[in-house]
């Protein structure tokens, strides 16, 4: 699992045991020794993930996990002397995503990193995949707004509609049955005497094709199902 771990901590010795734990992990560490560098070092690098020690001389780690919060939203691991259920209540308040009392497991810390990586980079690709608009010919799909527009004029689907152009849109090319896009769309089971998707297939019909009759966008692929 590839991943850029910034560790803040003013203790050069826990600092490089953490570094030497998940360099083990094959992931990718750089150190700061107080809040400003770390600050600084994330104004010019990506990092993927933060281990933030609270107690630091100067600025501590709740100050420091609120000024981050206020641009990045990559996961934040909170490490503390302190244990007490206030202070790691404190700590999740500010914006952090895990929090871990001192002295801890490297070996347990290591597995709370590889967690928050998983979540951050599957939420991330669902994220970016949705921020992608979606098109063909002149349709063009914005997931993120959840608008539709063909030749420019932008076409009004109600929700469900919506979904099914997505999901025709995502597998462009591949035929789809009617009960895999009732099932995907509906979330619930199909039943065979079932016309509902045929018949939001012919209100998008309606909407999206010169020609409903003769479409462009949407094929009927008989005895199978659709496709786009």
């Amino acid at each position: 699992m590839a991943g850029k771990i910034l560790i803040i901590d003013d203790d050069e010795k826990i600092r490089q045991l953490i570094a030497i734990y998940l360099d083990n992990e094959g992931l990718e560490t750089t150190q700061a020794a107080d809040a400003r560098k770390g600050l600084a070092i994330l104004e010019k690098d990506e990092v993927d993930l933060i281990i933030l020690d609270v107690m630091m001389p100067d600025m501590d780690g709740i100050e420091t996990c609120l000024q981050i919060r206020e641009n990045l939203n990559m996961p934040i691991i909170m490490v503390s002397a302190k244990s007490e259920d206030l202070d790691k209540i404190q700590g999740l308040a500010s914006g952090a995503d895990d929090y871990i009392a001192k002295p801890f497991n490297p070996l347990e810390l290591v597995v709370r990193v590889k967690a928050q990586l998983r979540r951050y980079k599957k939420y991330n690709k669902a994220a970016d995949e949705k921020a992608n608009p979606l098109e063909i010919g002149d349709l063009h799909l914005d997931a993120a707004t959840r608008q539709v527009w063909v030749d420019e004029r932008e076409v009004r689907l109600t929700p469900k509609e919506f979904d099914i152009l997505e999901l025709l849109l995502r597998n462009k090319g591949l035929v789809l049955s009617t009960s895999q896009i009732y099932e995907a769309v509906w979330r619930e089971n199909f039943f065979r005497s079932n016309n509902t998707v045929m018949v939001h297939i012919t209100k998008i019909r309606e909407k999206i094709e010169a020609d409903p009759k003769s479409p462009l966008y949407i094929k009927t692929i008989w005895g199978v199902g659709y496709k786009i």
